[in-house]
């Protein structure tokens, strides 16, 4: 497994392209990142960037590159989040947890869905 680098906001929204769409040329990336209102050549500096940092691979069909993601989603997403709760709440989920209830950031769904993942949890052990 390849070490986790890390990635700007900006790589993100491009990675997030990849990820949903699969290989895809820096004109279809240009395409989906549209609404995004960011100049070509700025796509193609993060594109360059995520090269060099190898979360993605390029490859060559004829006259153009068909870029992929070699970072899994879900490999940056654990690394993000770790680094989130480590930084902001000592590595502890319940504060995280604490603070969003305690600005009404949670939803009903929200802690439907938590006491299920507590539930689960506690019939695991």
């Amino acid at each position: 497994m390849q070490a986790v680098v890390s990635i700007s906001d900006a790589e993100s929204r491009v990675l997030e392209v990849l990820w949903r769409e699969g290989p895809s040329t820096s004109e279809r990336v240009i395409a989906a990142l549209a609404q995004e209102d960011w100049e070509v050549s700025t796509i193609k500096t993060l594109l360059a960037r995520l090269v060099k940092k190898r979360a993605i691979r390029p490859r060559k069909e004829g006259r153009r590159f068909v870029y992929s993601a070699a970072l899994a989603r879900e490999q940056w997403i654990t690394t993000e989040s770790e680094g989130l709760l480590g930084r902001l709440f000592g590595g502890r989920v319940a504060p995280l947890v604490q603070h969003f209830s305690q600005h009404r950031k949670l939803s009903k769904a929200d802690v439907a869905e938590l006491k299920r993942l507590i539930e689960e949890l506690d019939d695991g052990e």
